[in-house]
């Protein structure tokens, strides 16, 4: 009873530290609502504002058609007729046109006479990822007119690949990066937080004090793992809410199993940050040595890329990244409706992680207090 005892004092110690002024509860607070309601419409890959120069060398009724179905295009906002492939081109290098498309003067004639016309879609290589999207958008239209304009004629049609997109089948940009913004809330709030903490008590002159008290250093290092634990958790529950809430994005799976993933997850950033404030000395260093973890954990988490796509010893070396199994559990929890099975398989290497990380932080903070 004493040592939970112990442990209580220190972690009210420590939530009124960090809760204790408005501007820190500001800081917590302010840059969670300020990444839920710009993260969704900042960090998508949807193109629907994007510009098309069409270079129409067919007067012909088809190629006209073709031409508004472009224009009614929600992706194609902007319609940007041009008279030359000179003025295609310039179109392209003067980032005023994302593509431009080239109707040739048989286009009409091709169609009539059951062939395939040919269309000319130059893309802007600098914007690569959006070209491509865009170029998706518009062979969808392209196929969809063909189809139309070869049932309107009683053509036989060819045959037709129909697909359909599991778990996300709307490709609803939001429902992808929320569920990863989760996990990327609660990485700031468990890792900066207690990489912080140590710091912030040498800076003070405390932390010698907290070392001659009762407290082992095994109680120091929880009373500082609980809070950042909470505020972690608390930011995640805002992001995790306005997903489902506000933004309508279907969450499929257990809450009961994502709060367990979140609870491991949370413990191995936490293990990480004792590990990089037992290093430093001031919070500047902590600062530094937290963003430093931070930024390759993200990259290498599949949050901006899938780890499928790195190279294989690439892959193997994400294993012990917290962030990738964590991005899979919030993934798979909210859209996929992932088994229990699935989830615990993931959790496991968290469990091994957190236990590796509190065991070296627990070892420096024994060579610190000795």
């Amino acid at each position: 009873m004493n040592f939970f005892h112990r442990i209580h004092a220190l972690v009210l110690k420590e939530l009124q530290s960090i809760l204790g002024n408005p501007s820190s509860r500001a800081l917590l607070l302010m840059p969670v609502l300020l990444q839920t309601l710009l993260f969704p419409f900042a960090a998508t890959l949807d193109v629907t504002n994007a510009s098309i120069a069409i270079y129409n060398r067919d007067s012909g009724v088809p190629a006209t058609e073709l031409v508004q179905r472009f224009a009614k295009s929600t992706a194609f906002t902007n319609v940007i007729p041009v008279t030359s492939q000179q003025q295609m081109t310039e179109e392209i290098e003067t980032r005023e046109a994302l593509l431009a498309v080239s109707i040739p003067e048989d286009f009409s004639r091709d169609l009539a006479a059951g062939k395939g016309p040919q269309v000319q879609v130059l893309l802007d290589g600098r914007r690569s990822n959006s070209a491509q999207i865009a170029f998706g958008y518009l062979q969808g239209i392209v196929e969809g007119f063909t189809k139309d304009r070869m049932a309107a004629t009683g053509q036989v049609q060819p045959s037709e690949v129909v697909s359909r997109y599991w778990f996300n089948e709307n490709l609803v940009y939001r429902n992808f990066t929320l569920p990863n913004l989760v996990a990327v809330i609660t990485t700031i709030g468990a890792l900066v937080l207690t990489a912080l903490s140590v710091a912030r008590e040498r800076e003070q002159g405390t932390f010698d004090q907290l070392l001659v008290s009762p407290l082992t250093p095994e109680m120091i290092m929880i009373g500082k793992a609980v809070p950042a634990m909470i505020v972690a958790f608390f930011q995640a529950t805002i992001i995790l809410c306005a997903a489902v809430f506000a933004y309508h994005v279907p969450f499929r799976g257990s809450l009961l199993l994502l709060y367990v993933g979140m609870f491991f997850y949370a413990l191995s950033l936490v293990g990480v940050g004792l590990f990089i404030s037992s290093l430093c000395s001031t919070q500047q260093q902590a600062f530094l040595g937290a963003f430093s973890f931070m930024m390759p954990a993200m990259m290498l988490s599949g949050f901006a890329a899938p780890v499928e796509n790195m190279p294989h010893w690439l892959q193997i070396a994400t294993w012990p990244n917290p962030v990738r199994h964590f991005v899979e559990i919030v993934k798979g929890v909210f859209l996929k409706d992932a088994s229990v099975e699935r989830v615990w398989s993931l959790i496991l290497p968290l469990i091994i992680i957190g236990f590796g990380t509190m065991t070296l932080a627990a070892i420096m903070f024994r060579r610190k207090s000795a």
